[in-house]
């Protein structure tokens, strides 16, 4: 009997015939071309018109007169900090939630970080800054004093503006009614009971001072 020959079962290498791993690399490159190609071109440029924001706004605050340009999308807020360096008024969440920013628009308080500049135009503006007259503390002010009603005090401008309103608004008539209408203004240093008892102590004071 003959002896038969093995068979060869080494791959064929000649050049001729593609393997797996040129395929796999042939394919991976015809996927990779169009996606460079498109990242090369950035397409056509698109010009987008920026119309001025800019207005020019009048503006009582504390009694006096201002003018300046602002960008209507500015916030009474930054107003008053950025523009007019009035910085009694406090940043506090920036979202109408803590109270630090509370200021009066013709006697009655709003949330500052709310409030755009713009929508004040022709409106009495007080701030913290504007209680005080002829160098005498406003009641309610020294009465947060005496009764230490702030302890670092960041909150203070606020609690004081918004408790002033709470009495010229008539919402100071019991402890229950003060608390209700002072839960807006947050205090993390938890001067709730002292702040309670300067609006107290300011209610009558503030009254004689109007009558």
């Amino acid at each position: 009997m003959s002896a038969q020959t093995p068979r060869d079962f080494s791959p064929d290498r000649s050049p001729s015939q593609p393997n797996r791993r040129s395929f796999l690399l042939a394919t991976a490159s015809s996927a990779v071309i169009p996606v460079l190609a498109r990242a090369r071109d950035p397409g056509p440029e698109v010009s987008v018109a920026k119309p001025s924001s800019l207005a020019d706004v009048a503006l009582s605050i504390n009694g006096s007169q201002h003018r300046l340009p602002v960008d209507t999308r500015t916030s009474l807020l930054d107003l008053l900090r950025e523009h007019l360096q009035l910085t009694g008024t406090k940043k506090g969440c920036d979202h109408g939630q803590c109270g630090a920013c509370t200021v009066q628009i013709d006697g009655r308080r709003v949330l500052a970080c709310l409030t755009l500049a713009i929508a004040t135009q022709g409106r009495a503006v007080t701030t913290i800054e504007g209680l005080a007259s002829d160098g005498q503390l406003h009641p309610m002010q020294q009465a947060f004093i005496e009764n230490d009603a702030f302890q670092c005090g960041y909150c203070t401008p606020g609690q004081i503006m918004s408790a002033v309103a709470c009495v010229t608004e008539g919402h100071a008539n019991n402890d229950a009614d003060i608390r209700e209408y002072m839960s807006g203004n947050l205090c993390r240093c938890a001067a709730y009971p002292n702040i309670v008892a300067a609006i107290r102590q300011a209610r009558p004071l503030m009254k004689t001072a109007r009558s």
